[in-house]
């Protein structure tokens, strides 16, 4: 068997043994998430996920890059000193810590390739000298392969990282616009439930009752909804705790205990919304809002529950960790004519950036656990108690009386 052929078994041994990079890792001793996050946290983007050990990797970082966006970060994020920046930070960021395993076995491919073609075959300095083979034996070849496979390939990988990022940033934009179109509707219900609210023989104490039961009926879908796509690890005691403190007790507790609390929650605002005093039109309108809610529960579900077909981004991982252990067999005679053994760190920032794409990727696909959904739940609570306690007249001009045209929609 010729020594091509032996590095190429030991290549795809590799390949299916695993590496740090690729390997299941034992079962974790963590089971609780990371508080703590440093300062530099805040930042965000995929390169931020940092660290690859069991207790500080990129998974336990996600709940630290839920950033909403303000003026000053869209000034710093728009900086003309980006460029400079990202690249003296490339060493820190945590995309290419995670990816250490699989960078350091094609970086050590190539380094046992050029050391060993140097050997049998000779190598040309810094200074351009040649220096004759240390082993000259026609047993002991050169490895190298054509060039012309790897650039026949190249175009059928690129197709598939592309497809593998955009597939995962739709699934990102599906889920970020779920969470816009609850945050549109909670506003719109609550202002609707406000506005068509018949105050005839109401008091003011009834009135303000019904329209806070409103608002938290509809604040606590979102919560539950949150919840439901969140990991138990990481949000089951701060749901528990924001119920009891937000809702009535009895309502909490059937929320809590209910198979599937977004439904329980939604029922209950259902509920509420056909106890207010107004015309049964009127209710169906606000009511539309709430199938909305449905209809962006059940989206979501769909994304957190399907990923891209496994099939898929398996065969992906393979032909890209393969085509790269395998091209510095590809490129080394293109860096004869120079010195060879700058073909080391060439290869090593290509697998950097070509595993970095498939690692995006990744991360994109399931986006719920990097998604500021706190946040957004925390700003529809402020929003929708705020909505509720405005009342006809408060901005000083007075109401005038209701049209006779409109008396149906009042109650008698």
């Amino acid at each position: 068997m010729s020594n091509t052929r032996r590095i190429a078994l030991t290549a795809v041994a590799a390949l299916f043994v695993g590496t740090s990079g690729f390997t299941l890792p034992a079962s974790s001793s963590r089971t609780t998430p990371i508080r703590d996050a440093p300062t530099q946290l805040r930042s965000t983007g995929w390169d931020s996920f940092a660290g690859t050990s069991v207790k500080d990797n990129g998974e336990s970082k996600r709940e630290f890059r839920r950033t909403v966006y303000t003026h000053d970060d869209w000034k710093n994020h728009r900086s003309q000193d980006r460029f400079v920046k990202y690249l003296g930070d490339i060493l820190k960021k945590g995309t290419y810590k995670n990816l250490f395993g699989e960078v350091a076995l094609v970086g050590t491919v190539a380094t046992f390739v050029v050391v060993y073609n140097a050997v049998v075959g000779g190598y040309s300095d810094a200074n351009g000298v040649d220096h004759a083979a240390l082993i000259n034996n026609e047993l002991f070849q050169k490895l190298t392969l054509p060039l012309g496979a790897f650039t026949v390939t190249s175009p059928s990988l690129g197709l598939l990282l592309v497809f593998r990022t955009n597939t995962s940033y739709k699934r990102w934009d599906e889920a970020r616009k779920n969470w816009g179109m609850n945050i549109n509707h909670t506003r719109d219900l609550v202002r609707m439930a406000n506005t068509y609210y018949d105050s005839n023989g109401i008091s003011p104490e009834e009135r303000a009752d019904d329209l806070n039961h409103v608002a938290l009926c509809t604040w606590a879908f979102v919560r539950a909804m949150k919840r439901h796509l969140s990991p138990v690890e990481e949000d089951e005691d701060a749901f528990r705790l924001e119920l009891y403190e937000k809702l009535p007790t009895q309502q909490a507790e059937m929320i809590i205990a209910a198979a599937h609390r977004p439904n329980r929650a939604l029922q209950d605002l259902s509920y509420a919304i056909d106890d207010l005093p107004m015309h049964f039109m009127r209710k169906n309108e606000i009511h539309h809002a709430v199938t909305i809610f449905e209809d962006n529960l059940g989206s979501s579900e769909r994304i957190l529950s399907s990923p891209v077909p496994l099939f898929y981004t398996r065969h992906l991982l393979r032909f890209l960790f393969i085509w790269l252990l395998f091209l510095p067999l590809g490129m080394y005679d293109s860096f004869q004519s120079s010195n060879t053994f700058v073909m080391i760190p060439t290869t090593v920032i290509i697998s950097v950036m070509l595993f970095g794409i498939e690692e995006i990727g990744t991360q994109l696909e399931e986006p719920f656990t990097v998604l500021p959904m706190q946040a957004f739940c925390d700003k529809i609570y402020n929003w929708c108690m705020e909505i509720k306690t405005w009342s006809p007249g408060d901005n000083g001009r007075e109401m005038t009386a209701v049209k006779s045209e409109h008396s149906d929609f009042t109650r008698v």
